[in-house]
């Protein structure tokens, strides 16, 4: 059974010696969470604010009160009646960010009719008005979405965002485009398929006001990301104008820009090249080496995570442009968990490479403050960290593995193994494993008074009793690495493991006979 993810058979294939090595590629892991959290709802507050901030005053009562009038005038034959109705309902839409007045609008049947006024090329302000009011719409629910997909309001949308020239019209229609392709990846890939993407493009060449900066780049962001990945060739006009958003001093704008190149960056393992070849991975870096902000710094980190999942050249890009260094501060900082969760791994991956990366990994001082969280941090930061550590074991040399030894990892592995995570202890056992043999072999060369020292420090850190309980671990991966590891390294203890391999008791309580035996 494969305990890591993403990584086929590799992971099945058991590390038999020291000197049978496993490929050092073969441990860098690809990320399956998601980052999205706070956007949306940063967007929808920011925008239910603006629409609130001059009509606090009237009620949902007030609504429900005057919504009979508006339909009567809403169907006037009269231009100005219904421009005049339609200021009336703009007033009221700040109402609408809240689902009950959604509803009523939706309910009063008049959606239908301020869609017709998207074509009044003639009364912008008429536009605006039915724009406001479905933009409200538009940032509900999943079921509220649907009723402005389904009345085919996507396309005028983009149309009229290519032909308006008010940039109130255009910043409004660009959020409500954002708030549709950010709900579903099907609706993401309607918006893109009625070819939102060059107009949108366009709108930031030159760049316009902030706030249409802002609205902007979410909606791009809002545009890359979702499960299925969107089809990179699509979107990959976008990367330039991602690699000039990451350079403006706006945090919010950085922020979005960042989370966007995230996304692209995990669409597919053979696209990493194009976003290296964007030319963003530089001002990543710098973003955080200077950057305290947790919004900026960790997509950033997850970007530069995902490039070194690729291959060792790819790797050394992100290295040349001065990681490390920014990788050990981030260690040392006060972030939150998930940061250092997404350093760790980074770092895991980064040592995954070839042993030049190794080196430069322990030449930035990195190990210290890693070990630091293995044996101090949250269990799912830890478990970043013995990832890392097990990276340096599998791919690196002897005096790496020495250095890691003598930096303190060894307590922070054995500490693990009790944890209830099968993956964490096989994590652990593997990295021991590979410390164990290091210990091994000078001690066949006659170093350390020809003792194993690493075993030595096993049993210190009460890691030899971890491992013998882990022989009744209901784990068949992790029992047969606990037995190998005893068999090997401490073959006194032969007689006490044929007691315990006679019996092995199952989690219900059932017995069976093992049938693996102690090779004499």
């Amino acid at each position: 059974m494969s305990l890591r993810p993403g990584s086929g058979s590799a992971w099945a294939t058991r590390k038999k010696s020291y000197k049978s090595g496993i490929d050092p590629r073969e441990i860098r892991r690809r990320r399956e969470e998601d980052l999205f959290g706070i956007r949306k709802n940063k967007r929808h507050d920011t925008l239910f604010n603006k629409r609130t901030q001059t009509h606090t005053t009237h009620s949902r009562n007030t609504f429900l009160e005057a919504i009979s009038a508006m339909v009567d005038h809403i169907c006037s034959e009269f231009p100005p009646a219904e421009l005049e109705k339609t200021r009336h309902a703009e007033i009221l839409s700040s109402l609408a960010a809240q689902c009950p007045s959604i509803d009523d609008v939706i309910e009063q049947g008049i959606v239908p009719r301020f869609a017709t006024f998207l074509s009044r090329d003639d009364a912008p302000q008429l536009q605006l008005g039915a724009i406001l009011i479905l933009t409200s719409i538009a940032c509900g629910s999943s079921q509220h979405k649907r009723v402005i997909v389904e009345l085919g309001l996507v396309p005028s949308f983009v149309n009229l965002l290519s032909s308006s020239s008010n940039d109130d019209i255009k910043e409004e229609i660009v959020c409500a485009l954002g708030f549709i392709a950010i709900d579903s990846p099907s609706y993401r890939d309607l918006v893109l398929n009625h070819g939102v993407l060059l107009p949108l493009l366009s709108l930031l060449n030159p760049l316009p006001r902030l706030s249409m900066v802002r609205v902007t780049t979410w909606t791009l962001y809002s545009l890359v990301r979702g499960k299925p990945p969107v089809n990179f060739e699509q979107v990959k006009p976008v990367l330039p104008v991602l690699h000039q958003l990451i350079h403006q001093t706006d945090e919010e704008v950085v922020a979005d820009a960042c989370l966007a190149l995230s996304y692209l960056s995990e669409v597919s393992i053979d696209k990493i090249q194009d976003i290296i070849d964007a030319g963003v991975c530089p001002k990543l870096v710098e973003l955080l080496h200077r950057c305290q902000s947790d919004k900026v710094v960790l997509p950033a980190l997850r970007t530069l995570g995902n490039i070194v999942t690729g291959d060792d050249a790819q790797t050394q890009v992100v290295i040349d442009n001065g990681v490390l260094p920014c990788l050990c501060q981030v260690l040392t900082r006060e972030y939150k968990k998930m940061i250092h969760k997404e350093a760790c791994w980074t770092i895991s991956n980064i040592a995954g490479g070839n042993r030049a990366q190794i080196q430069a990994v322990i030449k930035a001082n990195i190990i210290p403050p890693l070990i630091q969280i293995l044996q101090h941090a949250e269990f799912d930061v830890k478990k970043e960290s013995a990832w890392a550590i097990l990276s340096i074991t599998v791919g690196g040399s002897r005096d790496h593995i020495r250095f890691v030894a003598a930096q303190g990892c060894i307590k922070g592995l054995c500490d693990l193994l009790s944890c209830p995570d099968p993956e964490v202890v096989s994590i652990c056992l593997e990295g021991l494993e590979n410390i164990l043999w290091v210990g091994e072999a000078d001690k066949e060369v006659g170093l350390h008074d020809s003792v194993n020292i690493y075993a030595q420090r096993v049993e210190e850190c009460e890691g030899l009793d971890k491992i013998q309980k882990l022989l009744v671990h209901d784990n068949d991966e992790i029992f047969e690495m606990a037995l190998r590891i005893l068999k090997k390294f401490w073959p006194v203890l032969e007689n006490d493991l044929e007691a315990i391999l006679d019996l092995h008791i199952e989690p219900d309580g059932e017995e069976y006979i093992l049938d693996i035996q102690i090779a004499r």
